[in-house]
């Protein structure tokens, strides 16, 4: 705790100096997430959850039962959604719908969404453009690949499958009081091999990202880690 202390002191002068994009990927229930929430918060930057966009995209879908073999439909119902954060929370079509898209249904789906070209090429778009003024954090699967290949920092989180699949129960226990840990573990090896196997932007490691195994570190412990990395960034 005290070296973080001695990091935050030193962050709040380095707020106002070079502003740069942190762009972080792995695999669901790794935690990155989190890392990317309070790195935005320590720095005083924008934070962009970019899975949350492909699931209020599937939450979309999914209501107005949208053919994911339709290629038309899906353009269509596309020029349909407009997306945003209010408050740290994603929006769809002006309506905070962060409860909504957290559902085993969601889940279930997100990955065959976000696989489709024309999903793709309308998110990585809107992400894009929100990192042109830099002062970003975004995570997802593809940020330090496709989203921001030039960003200036690039973590790729990891966490053995046992720890992420209790990760994950933890989670959807609170809303899904009856699931199973293989149903979750099973999701997860679903959805794992979806992103990471897609014919458009898989899942993989940028050439030049760091690797934070955050699999028996505390939350504080990988904050410290990526604080010192975008220090020595931030500080070029």
């Amino acid at each position: 705790m005290p070296m973080i202390r001695n990091l935050l002191r030193n962050f709040r002068s380095l707020q106002s100096m070079n502003k740069i994009v942190i762009a972080i990927d792995g695999f669901s229930s790794t935690g990155k997430s989190t890392l990317a929430r309070q790195l935005a918060e320590t720095l005083n930057y924008t934070y962009v959850d970019s899975g949350a966009m492909y699931r209020a995209i599937t939450l979309y879908f999914l209501d107005h039962t949208i053919d994911l073999a339709n290629h038309t439909a899906i353009e269509k119902a596309l020029e349909q959604i407009t997306l945003g954060f209010i408050d740290n929370k994603i929006s769809l079509n002006g309506v905070i719908v962060e409860s909504l898209i957290r559902s085993m249904a969601i889940s279930n789906l997100v990955s065959e969404v976000s696989a489709l070209k024309e999903v793709r090429k309308f998110a990585v778009a809107q992400q894009q453009a929100m990192g042109l003024q830099k002062g970003l954090v975004m995570d997802g699967r593809d940020i330090g690949t496709t989203v921001f290949p030039r960003a200036e920092l690039k973590i790729y989180v990891y966490a053995d499958e046992e720890v992420r699949t209790m990760r994950r129960f933890d989670e959807m226990k609170l809303q899904s009081p009856d699931i199973t840990m293989d149903e979750v573990a099973e999701n997860l090896k679903h959805r794992d091999h979806i992103d990471s196997t897609r014919e458009v932007s898989p899942l993989k490691k940028a050439k030049d990202a760091l690797v934070l195994d955050n699999s028996l570190l505390s939350m504080d412990e990988q904050l410290q880690m990526a604080l010192a990395w975008a220090k020595e960034r931030i500080e070029k």
